[in-house]
């Protein structure tokens, strides 16, 4: 990667490299845009390939939530955390107390909280070195799996707005979703869509979530290699980035594709391909928004309540993306963009 070249044809304003050996630590801090206000970003552990891979999954995560953040009209920019290292075995307080004085540093430019492969005991020990950082215990977002029942609450309004765009009824009786992957925000979607009487499809590499997945909501199990090709009106991908691609998009025997999942689209060919063989496609950062809005909301003090009512506003906002998709000869991608953009304008600070 050329990164001096990523970083201004991306509009990226900063990238932090931290590093601590005493502890393991080896992380990057990625801000892309605080004109709206700080970034505003999780931080997620990892165990990547490549310094090469950690960067480019900072930086491709730090944009799209600046686009979050704008299309959802909150005031805040856009970042992202990342720590290289195995969850499962190379955590540490320690290490976590490092990267907490890293992002003391920042002086407020840069505000984090939980993401892949971090939890509340980790926000605790960056707690202790910084006030920048949400989801500690005590917290709405640190309470049980809030932020990810936020997230799948609004992913699940956003499948209905896509329903009612592409079939002319936001009903999910009867309708066969595919969920491909069942971590908290994929599990938490199955419960909503269930309740709302979909049928539902599930795919995850844990076989033991799938069966759980099965007792729970009568689902039907289906190997991860099998969810793309099934029949089936929604798939939701509510696993990792980048599913999207031309192998993929092949398989797909759906009318919308809507889930949770950052950074689906492969590339922005992927949005094309969809709108050109007719198929829905709900812009991830937008139907996705539940987590952070609840998160900003906090921030500003507000209560669970008021989070709910304005994790709601994401279906509306669907539907405004989708308008300008149809009127302009977009794809929903290119609309989507086109909106954060003029958002994030209005929201810029002088």
């Amino acid at each position: 990667m050329q990164v001096w070249e990523a970083m201004g044809g991306g509009g990226f304003e900063e990238i932090i490299f931290a590093s601590d050996p005493a502890n393991g630590l080896k992380a990057v801090i990625v801000l892309h845009n605080t004109q709206a206000g700080p970034a505003l970003g999780g931080c997620r552990m990892w165990n990547y390939a490549s310094e090469e891979e950690a960067l480019a999954d900072a930086m491709k995560l730090a944009r799209s939530m600046t686009y979050k953040s704008a299309i959802s009209g909150l005031p805040y920019g856009g970042g992202k955390a990342v720590i290289w290292g195995d969850p499962s075995k190379d955590k540490s307080e320690a290490m976590f107390r490092s990267f907490g004085r890293f992002l003391q540093r920042l002086n407020g430019r840069y505000v984090t909280g939980v993401d892949l492969g971090t939890t509340v005991r980790d926000m605790d020990a960056i707690a202790q070195e910084t006030s920048y950082v949400t989801d500690m215990t005590g917290t709405l977002g640190g309470s049980g799996n809030y932020t990810a029942e936020m997230t799948a609450y609004g992913v699940y309004l956003g499948i209905e707005a896509s329903l009612q765009e592409a079939e002319g009824s936001r009903s999910l009786a009867g309708i066969r979703v595919a969920v491909q992957g069942l971590g908290k925000v994929g599990y938490a979607l199955c419960r909503y869509l269930r309740k709302a009487g979909a049928e539902l499809l599930v795919s995850d590499v844990n076989g033991a979530l799938t069966d759980r997945a099965v007792r729970e909501f009568g689902a039907s199990a289906v190997s991860p290699g099998a969810i793309y090709a099934q029949d089936c009106e929604v798939f939701a991908p509510c696993a990792l980035g980048g599913v999207l691609d031309r192998r993929v998009l092949a398989q797909l025997s759906c009318r919308v594709v809507a889930g949770a999942a950052n950074n689906q689209l492969a590339g922005p060919e992927a949005a094309a391909e969809l709108k050109a063989r007719g198929i829905l496609y709900a812009p991830d950062y937008t139907i996705n928004a539940g987590g952070i809005i609840a998160t900003a909301l906090e921030l500003a003090g507000s209560g669970a309540e008021d989070i709910r009512r304005r994790v709601e506003t994401i279906g509306p906002t669907l539907a405004e993306v989708y308008r300008l998709a149809r009127s302009a000869g977009l794809d929903t991608a290119q609309a989507a963009g086109q909106l954060a953009e003029a958002k994030l304008a209005a929201l810029q600070r002088p």
